[in-house]
């Protein structure tokens, strides 16, 4: 910790406390949070599920464990600085945030969730002081309560701040899963809309009359499994019709209200997945253009904020693109804890976080000057960093331009902002979820087939 100078003090909490430093090496500045209880040996720090978790995920949208230091039975965890959380920006708003926004916010965190979800972790305690903001980045913090979706029910009953706390876990229900991350963001969703809190109960049955008031109360039709948790808690439901949310979140539009109604549904199994979310019409206008296409995009002149809007039609809009995609994982190596013993201290030290992915050379640039691509040719997307790709900080696997390029090349484009991403300078593109084709009407998500795994497709943020 003598590399560290302590600025101040940024952040209080049941565990540890947040504080901003200065690398005196290096002048990055960091974010270290230096946890309340001891820890007596370097096995029992790195077997800890936040640090397990994030030494094995390594996505744009998940905030970065640099180092792990254990000095004098005291741990310290030393992350990636970000200005601020997203409830601190809800609380000094003085006017309603856009739908822009809202949406921009929200893209980037269901990436991050469904990156999470399918390498095997759902984080149970989604809220808007775990999500940090700096400028139109976001990314999710605070994995001190992770769980493994392979791992063995019972699970705690006490996780989540209760606002944000789905159904089944506050009926006590010991083998939830990651649709409990979705829930928490159906609701922080519609506080972005109003600066309000959707379900601000007071304890846990005010909590869940709460619930009731804005969506109904469940039946067994609905929610069969609830019932019987209810009965078996001696926990019985305020019998109330509910409200149409738009009443509530009037600012929001249709396809906003949709997508916040599916994410809070009473019954797990008919949340959508945080792949399905992001192929939600609410996010219809945000979409990733293939290499191949980009020369015939006009460059904007200006510097962007949030990303390229593509103007489709309806029909247009509709559509579903299906291809083979490389499976490359990006695979994290956690090198071995080096303990540097000093001759006056005896101070154990260091976990650095090295994030590696197999077969890409971190020094690998694309060229300057990429030659128009015909369909069905291969292409490797451009690194991370490139100066020619149209996103920095994010980026696609390699994989076959099918014949819909030429379709994409005669929509109408026009030019809109692109976001500002921190961590540009990451070489490593993140492992997207395997998305599924269909579409979505009144009733939800309609499934036709699996696109095989392999192929992802990356969106744009736009307005």
């Amino acid at each position: 910790m003598d590399r560290y100078n302590i600025i101040k003090e940024v952040g209080n909490g049941t565990f540890g406390s947040v504080w901003r430093a200065i690398n005196k090496l290096t002048g990055e500045i960091v974010a270290i949070k230096k946890m309340k209880r001891k820890y007596y040996s370097w096995d029992e720090c790195i077997n800890l599920r936040e640090v397990k978790s994030l030494r094995k995920m390594n996505h744009p949208n998940i905030v970065k464990l640099k180092e792990v230091i254990r000095e004098y039975d005291i741990l310290y965890f030393v992350f990636e600085y970000m200005e601020c959380n997203l409830y601190q920006l809800i609380k000094d708003r003085g006017k309603l945030f856009s739908e822009t926004e809202v949406r921009n916010w929200c893209f980037q965190v269901f990436q991050a969730l469904s990156y999470m979800h399918l390498n095997g972790y759902f984080h149970r305690d989604l809220k808007p002081e775990n999500l940090l903001v700096t400028k139109e980045s976001i990314k999710i913090a605070d994995f001190g309560l992770v769980r493994e979706t392979c791992s063995q029910p019972p699970y705690t009953e006490y996780v989540s701040t209760r606002w944000y706390r789905a159904p089944e876990v506050l009926l006590q229900s010991s083998t939830y899963n990651s649709a409990v991350d979705m829930w928490a963001m159906g609701a922080i969703m519609a506080e972005l809309f109003t600066l309000e809190p959707l379900f601000p109960g007071l304890r846990e049955p005010d909590q869940i009359y709460k619930i009731c008031k804005v969506i109904g109360s469940p039946s067994t039709s609905s929610w069969a499994e609830g019932i019987q948790l209810a009965n078996a808690n001696n926990i019985k439901f305020p019998q109330l019709a509910g409200v149409h949310l738009s009443t509530l979140i009037p600012s929001a539009s249709e396809n906003a209200i949709s997508l916040i109604s599916s994410l809070c549904s009473w019954d797990p199994s008919k949340r959508p997945t945080a792949a399905e979310a992001l192929q939600h019409p609410f996010f219809q206008s945000c979409f990733y253009i293939p290499p191949s296409l980009r020369s015939r995009v006009p460059a904007p002149r200006t510097p962007p904020t949030v990303g390229t809007r593509t103007v489709l039609d309806q029909k247009s809009a509709s559509r579903r693109y299906s291809g083979t995609l490389s499976n490359m994982k990006p695979t994290s190596s956690f090198s071995s804890a080096k303990a540097h013993t000093y001759l006056s201290t005896g101070v154990q030290r260091k976990l650095e976080m090295d994030y590696q992915q197999q077969g890409v050379n971190k020094n690998e640039r694309t060229p300057k000057n990429i030659t128009k691509q015909q369909p069905q040719q291969k292409y490797r997307p451009p690194a991370w960093n490139s100066p020619t790709s149209v996103y920095p900080g994010r980026g696609t696997r390699g994989g076959v331009v099918s014949d819909t390029a030429d379709k994409l090349a005669k929509m109408t484009v026009g030019s809109g902002s692109q976001q500002q991403h921190p961590a540009r300078n990451n070489p490593v593109a993140p492992q997207q979820p395997v998305m599924k084709a269909g579409g979505w009407n009144n009733n939800g998500l309609l499934r036709s087939h699996e696109i095989p795994s392999g192929r992802s497709y990356s969106r744009k943020i736009v307005g």
